[in-house]
């Protein structure tokens, strides 16, 4: 029998709190406290590519959890499939830091070095979003969605999520051009992610939750 799919959604979360906890830690390592001889203000500029590497990967990692969150408040059953490709994305999301961390300790070397750790970034970010895909393609397939949902709505949110792995493509391929470029595109498309898209939450207003499932 298929069950609901709130113990789900609990595990999720407790594993992107995990993730994000991780890299506040990780950015503590390397904070300018641990810069022996060095001011503070070039301790703070030597560091700068942990600070960029947090910023976007506790913004790519915020933006899979409000997917995740806004996706799964329509899964009102779960099967063993779904519960794998779910599990599929959480071992690419708790990747996020160890990738993220070989990025920045290599931002300032060869571009072999680079591109090599730009690579391993990028395949962690697309995994999570194939698996993310296949999430919501099986639900939809399976019926595992509120009954009451829109037909066009699942539809719309499909494509929405084949747009991020093709834009993640896009910022992957810059890498050959400039490292940091290829990393502020990143912040480009989180800029993007923040428009209001189908699927999302609807501005707060009076009446059931139901109502908002439709739109």
């Amino acid at each position: 029998m298929a069950r609901d799919a709130s113990r789900v959604e609990t595990f999720s979360d407790g594993v992107f709190a995990v993730v994000l906890t991780v890299m506040a830690v990780e950015l503590l390592q390397n904070g300018p406290a641990r810069a022996g001889g060095r001011e503070l203000p070039d301790a703070l500029a030597h560091a700068w590519p942990s600070y960029l590497a947090y910023v976007i990967t506790f913004g790519i990692t915020g933006q899979i959890w409000l997917g995740h969150h806004n996706m799964w408040r329509y899964v009102v059953r779960v099967d063993q499939l779904l519960l794998v490709f779910n599990l599929l994305v959480l071992l690419f999301v708790a990747a996020i830091p160890f990738t993220a961390d070989l990025l920045s300790d290599n931002l300032r070397g060869e571009p072999t070095e680079q591109r090599l750790t730009a690579a391993l970034y990028f395949g962690t970010v697309l995994g999570e979003s194939i698996c993310f895909n296949l999430s919501w393609w099986w639900a939809r397939r399976r019926r595992l969605l509120h009954p009451d949902l829109d037909p066009r709505l699942a539809h719309a949110v499909a494509r929405r999520l084949l747009l991020r792995p093709l834009l993640y493509l896009i910022a992957f391929a810059f890498v050959f051009v400039n490292a940091i470029l290829s990393l502020l595109l990143y912040l480009l498309l989180l800029g993007l992610s923040l428009v209001h898209r189908p699927g999302d939450l609807p501005p707060a207003e009076a009446g059931a939750e139901v109502s908002g499932r439709g739109r």
